[in-house]
């Protein structure tokens, strides 16, 4: 069994890069959001936190991403690892718990729907929920910055699980992406990359003590914006 790469990622973000740019996010509307290592693992801990406590989750569960690229899809995946999970990015048989940002609908027995309002500022879902259904922007922001939850070196056996992806272990995630050198800033543009390559770049950025730029859907790769960020490396142009 591979070791689970997100502990060290994380503990890295909240010392080393703990004042400095981990994720810069662009998104429709002019929307910039830029999280710190500290803030970055801040939203990881509260999320994982909620995910345990809230949720029930706990190593094996798979927790169903239906969210688009976006900075709190990649919170969604580093709390699901730092707890043990797995997770898929489409309809997969067995998950527990699907998290989304469309209409939020039971469709399976058993299974545990999380609403998750994408905007920044978002307190709560714009809208009624159905029954059985939980607020994310909510109910997240009353739980801990900090993860006091065991910390899951080993992998599970997919960190990506089956559906319309094919499933991969960290090994392939890491060996997709691996920047040269520290400190550098990538720009992810994600028009021509699935989210399981959104991921992979995240993961190898934030391993190698880099920023990661980006950019949401019909967001352009200008070259004002490019040089504002001091881009090095560009992924999935």
């Amino acid at each position: 069994m591979t070791e689970n790469p997100v502990p060290s990622i994380l503990s890295t973000l909240r010392t080393e890069q703990a004042t400095s740019p981990a994720l810069i996010w662009y998104g429709p509307d002019h929307e910039r959001i830029e999280l710190s290592g500290k803030v970055l693992d801040n939203w990881v801990a509260k999320t994982s936190n909620f995910l345990v406590e809230e949720l029930d989750a706990e190593p094996g569960t798979t927790v169903q991403l239906e969210l688009p690229v976006h900075w709190k899809s990649l919170v969604w995946a580093l709390s699901a690892w730092q707890t043990g999970c797995s997770i898929a990015l489409s309809a997969v048989e067995g998950a527990q718990v699907r998290v989304t940002s469309e209409e939020p609908a039971l469709r399976s027995a058993g299974e545990v729907v999380v609403a998750a309002a994408l905007p920044a500022l978002a307190m709560s879902w714009p809208g009624k929920l159905p029954a059985g259904t939980v607020d994310y922007a909510a109910e997240v922001r009353a739980y801990a910055d900090t993860y006091a939850g065991e910390e899951y070196r080993d992998s599970p056996a997919e960190a990506v699980t089956g559906g319309a992806e094919p499933g991969a272990a960290f090994t392939d995630l890491l060996a997709r992406h691996a920047p040269d050198g520290a400190g550098h800033q990538v720009l992810l543009a994600p028009a021509e990359a699935g989210m399981s390559d959104v991921l992979a770049a995240a993961l190898g950025v934030w391993a190698s003590g880099g920023t990661l730029v980006l950019l949401g859907e019909g967001v352009q790769a200008s070259e004002r914006l490019m040089a504002a960020e001091r881009v090095t490396a560009r992924l999935g142009a």
